[in-house]
């Protein structure tokens, strides 16, 4: 029986065991680039799926997506989008009914995208947050997540940095698969649990209970 949180400690989660993809990186920079990983990606039925944007630190101000993480359990291509806009090949592939794309917060993710490309009409896109809101969890945020379903540290440290530099870091390129790998691993997890109905969500009441 899997213990659950209704609200995740904060202070808990950079003590647990860290939470990385454990696969390869590729950085998708053209449009042929693009087609041939969206082949790879095309053998499989469900994907996970995340986006970043630069920060402007301007109250209002806004940035077009800057990078387009799709994630296997072994590969991750990482498209930059300020480079290359939105493919009609990737486009294809998120507006696909016969691949699940999963991941967080996703309404988000397909307005922002609307600036790189034509307006998309998304298919087969899975968002874990109502999903862990009917299993009785509050947690909305990727890193608490994680940390209340897996019992890992996700890290947002580079969440912040330029994502249209030109040449992302080692740092960089890890936390943006990790993040569409985590949407990945935590689908088939929360799904197995709803299955098995082998867990219970733990009140506010209990020693993991939110400040």
């Amino acid at each position: 029986m899997q213990r659950l949180y209704q609200k995740t400690d904060k202070h808990l989660i950079p003590a647990l065991e860290r939470f990385s993809f454990p696969g390869r990186i590729e950085v998708i920079q053209s449009e042929q680039e693009a087609c041939r990983a969206i082949s790879v990606l095309r053998r499989h039925d469900i994907v996970g799926i995340d986006t970043e944007t630069r920060p402007t630190f301007r109250r209002g101000a806004m940035r077009p997506v800057a990078l387009l993480q799709i994630s296997t359990l072994d590969i991750c291509f990482l498209f930059r989008l300020n480079m290359i806009g939105l493919p009609t090949c990737v486009a294809d592939l998120l507006e696909d009914p016969a691949i699940r794309k999963v991941g967080l917060s996703l309404i988000n993710d397909a307005q922002a995208m609307k600036r790189r490309s034509r307006p998309l009409k998304p298919a087969a896109w899975i968002d874990i947050q109502p999903i862990v809101r009917q299993m009785g969890i509050e947690d909305q945020s990727l890193q608490k997540i994680v940390a209340n379903v897996l019992g890992k540290y996700l890290s947002k440290r580079a969440q912040l940095t330029n994502w249209e530099a030109d040449v992302l870091t080692e740092a960089q390129k890890l936390y943006a698969a990790t993040d569409a790998y985590a949407c990945l691993v935590l689908y088939h997890r929360l799904t197995d649990l709803q299955q098995s109905g082998d867990y219970v969500v733990e009140k506010p009441e209990s020693p993991q209970s939110s400040n």
